[in-house]
């Protein structure tokens, strides 16, 4: 095999391309990973993950400098001196709103799977049936027991902490124990319980923390509340605890950090995507590669333009 084709290219790294090259190189198939941004090792890339909020100048707040430069980014949570340098910038990244559309990125190996919020629910038969019922645009091609084992599987190998409180309308998983709730969540739990018959529901999280050791995360949380600045511990799922050790361990998979995908190489004659041409983003050279097979996953709006 030449040295620029390969079997399968995944574009992006991300929770989604994480899980297309863990799949696809345990399948036994070459894959190429293509990152537009830089690579961030786990463990040793996690530059802050260590730092107490007194080590740090702003004590992990917002600067009038960060509102400046991160319009959108400022409108919630994310904008913070903890893990500011995970962001894509706003300014070298702007895009035009016709309404108001909040786009958060992060432009690195690993994408958003290291700042998400991890919280992991299944939709349920109604979410899949509720078109149909209500008349509203047109009906799901699938229902909910078609993609059910499949909900199954990803659980099983990420590791979904929760607790299976049999709700039709959020349903049960193949859950890790679920974390504890504090006093004081015990007992509004109680007194909802108590008060609305069993009709009102509190229950924990369902989320992507680990409450046990995993195969390929190694270690369970810690508890430090410090997972939007990467986990050391693996104690939660992203590409770099769990989906990129699998795929590396099978020998067939090659990741190409600052490969900025240009455009999808197309053949008229057989009607089919036969590459990629990148930028490479240190060098501004242009490269060519090829496979039988392209996944984009680099979020729906960038694999879209």
């Amino acid at each position: 095999m030449a040295d620029n084709t390969y079997d399968a290219i995944v574009v992006g790294s991300g929770i989604s391309g994480g899980w297309a090259a863990k799949e696809l190189t345990e399948k036994g198939l070459k894959v190429l990973m293509l990152e537009r941004g830089e690579d961030i090792p786990h463990g040793p890339g996690y530059v802050k993950a260590n730092r107490e909020l007194w080590e740090m100048p702003h004590r992990g707040g917002r600067t009038q400098e960060m509102i400046n430069d991160y319009p959108v980014l400022k409108r919630d949570y994310p904008l913070n001196e903890r893990n500011l340098h995970y962001w894509a910038s706003d300014k070298d990244n702007p895009y035009t709103e016709v309404k108001r559309f909040d786009w958060y990125r992060g432009y690195h190996v690993g994408g958003r799977s290291l700042m998400w919020g991890r919280q992991s629910y299944r939709l349920s038969p109604i979410d899949f049936e509720a078109n149909a019922k209500e008349g509203i645009a047109i009906d799901w091609p699938i229902r909910y027991n078609e993609i059910a084992p499949w909900y199954t599987y990803v659980e099983g190998f990420a590791g979904i902490s929760g607790n299976k409180d049999g709700l039709p309308q959020l349903p049960d998983g193949n859950f890790l124990p679920p974390m504890e709730m504090n006093c004081v969540e015990k007992d509004v739990a109680a007194r909802i319980k108590q008060n609305f018959g069993g009709t009102r529901v509190m229950t924990i999280g369902r989320v992507a923390n680990l409450t046990e050791a995993r195969p390929e995360q190694n270690r369970s949380c810690q508890y430090r509340d410090k997972c939007w600045l990467g986990c050391t511990f693996g104690g939660y799922f992203s590409t770099q605890s769990a989906t990129l050790p699998a795929a590396m361990k099978t020998g067939n998979l090659t990741v190409r950090p600052f490969s900025i995908v240009k455009e999808i190489i197309y053949d008229k004659n057989t009607k089919k995507a036969t590459g990629v041409r990148i930028i490479d983003a240190q060098n501004n050279q242009t490269y060519d590669y090829f496979s039988k097979i392209v996944f984009l996953n680099a979020s729906a709006l960038n694999s879209a333009w």
